[in-house]
């Protein structure tokens, strides 16, 4: 799943991406509202994390564009502001949730997964492609009755080829979802990656499921 992460502490944003990716989701950052509000028109992100005193634009300025153009996508308010009527406004303003600073990781990750399930409630939390079934809330991973256990970047290029089956998926494109657009695409670690990912997926199994498309890029087929 994507997540957007909009704060311009620095440090802040690398500490919650880092424990963010440890958990297996994608993270895109932004450090200031005018970046946020552009990422999340056009990311096709499942859950926002939102600071409130930014730069250029502030967050619930950008929470109020995003609610305006119809865009529902769950949004956690975090702020060093911990007035009620700070935390009114920002859920007036169209917040799902709000988080004050300094706070514990484990209680953002909680609202997190406690956001996206409830935005799951009305669509399955559940990718199959053949006999493999992927939870894209718990994270786990199985084909037929073996359970998979896959890292953080295994997890992202999984989910992403299941939710993108049948589709070719070329290197560039695999690295900006993954890699969000900072990875070197002259090394061989993508297909390092795949390769990881098939003996997982695909041994042991007479189908298999990613095929390699010669000078182009990778597919997951369900055919």
């Amino acid at each position: 799943m994507k997540i957007l992460l909009v704060e311009d502490e620095k440090k802040v944003a690398k500490f919650i991406q880092q424990g963010l990716e440890e958990e297996k989701f994608a993270v895109t950052v932004a450090h200031d509202g005018e970046q946020g509000l552009k990422q999340a028109l056009v990311g096709n992100f499942d859950l926002i994390i939102l600071d409130i005193l930014l730069p250029q634009k502030d967050g619930i300025t950008v929470l109020k564009e995003l609610r305006g153009k119809k865009f529902n996508i769950p949004v956690i308010m975090l702020t060093a502001k911990s007035a009620t009527e700070d935390k009114v406004e920002g859920l007036d303003s169209g917040a799902d949730d709000y988080l004050t600073k300094p706070f514990a990781f484990a209680e953002l990750l909680a609202r997190v997964r406690s956001l996206l399930r409830r935005g799951a409630k009305e669509k399955s939390t559940i990718l199959k492609v053949a006999d493999l079934h992927l939870d894209i809330v718990s994270h786990k991973a199985k084909r037929g009755d073996r359970m998979i256990e896959l890292t953080g970047k295994e997890y992202a290029l999984l989910e992403y080829f299941m939710r993108n089956v049948n589709r070719t998926l070329t290197r560039t494109i695999i690295s900006e979802h993954i890699w969000n657009y900072n990875f070197d695409t002259g090394t061989n670690v993508i297909d390092v990656y795949i390769n990881h990912l098939r003996s997982k997926i695909d041994d042991g199994f007479e189908k298999k499921l990613i095929s390699t498309v010669r000078g182009v890029g990778y597919v997951m087929k369900d055919e």
